[in-house]
């Protein structure tokens, strides 16, 4: 196999060197499609017309079906909030993963998500510099982060003696279904992205 002509070019940009609240861009190992190449399928799969100027999402239009199956999951995960856990705590345990993970790109898009739902700007930040909150943290924030974690490094771990201790802290149990869903996903989201490519910092223009 030519290597050169299957694999997308490494760019000269830099890849950041720290966990950052901060834009990043994301480079594909595998080239995407060409916006040009889609189809009504295609933008089926991306569900949101607008990914189309990502290269993850144009890298996973390959597979449009599975896309759209994966996209869905997301959304309703992530964006629906008629119940249970607030957006902000979600996107805390999606921060919480992927800074466990190792997932730079994730951990960024994240952080910067749980911030604009309000979470609180210095304990992201402390997260994402440690890999933990302040301990002065508020309670329910301490619980997801660590939960999140723990079903991060050992998923078989997690058992009914976190359910009861999220419970008796005051979690309603679609508040606890949310948590699991949450750092579930991105844990295997996080693989997916790790696998595909890696992040680097924006060119500057």
């Amino acid at each position: 196999m030519n290597v050169t002509e299957q694999t997308s070019p490494v760019l000269d940009n830099r890849e950041p060197d720290r966990f950052t609240t901060a834009l990043l861009d994301w480079h594909p190992w595998l080239p995407p499609l060409a916006e040009s190449e889609l189809t009504d399928t295609h933008y089926e799969g991306l569900v949101d017309r607008a990914r189309a100027k990502s290269p993850y999402f144009m890298l996973l239009a390959r597979d449009p079906e599975i896309l759209g199956a994966r996209t869905r999951s997301d959304k309703d995960i992530f964006y629906n909030i008629a119940g249970g856990l607030p957006r902000k705590e979600r996107e805390l345990a999606a921060t919480a993963v992927s800074r466990f993970n190792g997932c730079i790109y994730c951990a960024s898009v994240h952080a910067r998500f749980s911030e604009r739902q309000g979470g609180s700007p210095a304990a992201l930040a402390t997260l994402l510099e440690t890999g933990k909150l302040p301990a002065d943290a508020e309670e329910k924030w301490l619980l997801v982060a660590e939960v999140a974690r723990e079903l991060s490094e050992t998923p078989i771990g997690f058992s009914e003696v976190h359910v009861r201790v999220l419970r008796q802290a005051g979690f309603e149990d679609a508040e606890i279904l949310d948590l699991i869903n949450a750092s579930s996903f991105f844990n295997w989201a996080n693989r997916l992205m790790l696998s595909l490519g890696y992040p680097t910092l924006p060119v500057e223009k």
